[in-house]
């Protein structure tokens, strides 16, 4: 019974570590915001081109007043670990100086300028001529800490947002809209963790500071100090050192462990019985 007693302690422990995990993971810091409403108020414009894009981080409302037909870049940084979905809301000019529907499009690309394939979310959708709005949504797939270079996974880095115009009529070309921009995270946790890291992320500049730290002397350490180029998630870059599945492997040895103590307190019988005599 005192085996017993032992053995349902240690289970009910190990088990009360592989909720407290999942809930840390569930509950892990994220960003959140909506277009309209919700998180912190970031940037009031957009850049043009890779080149120019804006920096917004997760949990920021970016926002901009531009003209139907622009191409509306912004970027932000996402870490191993996290599924990101974008949204945008386009503010439409008013029905009666529009002079047909028109189609919105959001893409997101990674930091070597992949374009990433949207899970699911409206990434295109068609206002009609009487809209006063549209609505966009894009969700990644989750970031991983490396992978082939063959494989077009989501690495991480910067990731630029672009928002554009891909069907309008050119009567309508050139009128104003206001857009908001807005991203939030979700934390993956281990189940989607794998071995292996970058050696830096991709990010604006990656290439040049990995170059200065091939060097020597002052070079190396120049290249290691200078700051990313569009910033980087709060905490820094975890570089995939750490998931939750160390716990989970961790319970679940102790849980064999005491599985085998059970099944040798089992089969290993009584001993030899009083009545028969020893040898």
């Amino acid at each position: 019974m005192r085996t017993v007693r032992m053995l349902t302690a240690a289970a009910l422990a190990a088990g009360g570590l592989l909720a407290a995990s999942g809930a840390a993971a569930a509950d892990s810091p994220s960003a959140s915001a909506g277009p309209g409403g919700g998180g912190t108020a970031g940037p009031t414009e957009a850049g043009t081109a890779f080149r120019t894009a804006v920096p917004v981080k997760p949990g920021q409302r970016a926002t901009a007043e531009a003209s139907t037909g622009d191409y509306l870049y912004w970027v932000l940084p996402l870490d191993s670990g996290q599924r990101a979905t974008v949204k945008a809301s386009v503010k439409l000019p008013p029905a009666a100086s529009r002079h047909a529907a028109s189609t919105w499009r959001i893409d997101v690309y990674d930091g070597l300028r992949r374009r990433q394939a949207c899970t699911y979310g409206a990434q295109s959708a068609t206002a009609a001529a009487d809209a006063a709005a549209v609505e966009l949504s894009c969700t990644l797939r989750t970031v991983r800490p490396g992978a082939e270079p063959w494989a077009h996974d989501p690495l991480p880095g910067s990731y630029y947002v672009r928002l554009t115009a891909a069907e309008v009529a050119k009567e309508d070309l050139g009128q104003p809209v206001r857009v908001e921009v807005s991203a939030e995270t979700r934390d993956t946790g281990g189940a989607f963790a794998v071995d292996g890291a970058l050696a830096q992320p991709l990010v604006p500049g990656a290439t040049a500071r990995l170059s200065a730290e091939a060097g020597s002397g002052e070079a190396g350490s120049a290249g290691r100090d200078r700051p990313a180029a569009v910033g980087e998630p709060d905490g820094g870059w975890s570089g995939g050192r750490w998931s939750d599945r160390w716990v989970w492997t961790a319970a679940g040895g102790v849980l064999a462990a005491l599985a085998g103590v059970f099944g040798y307190s089992v089969t290993r019988g009584r001993g030899r019985p009083p009545h028969v005599p020893r040898g």
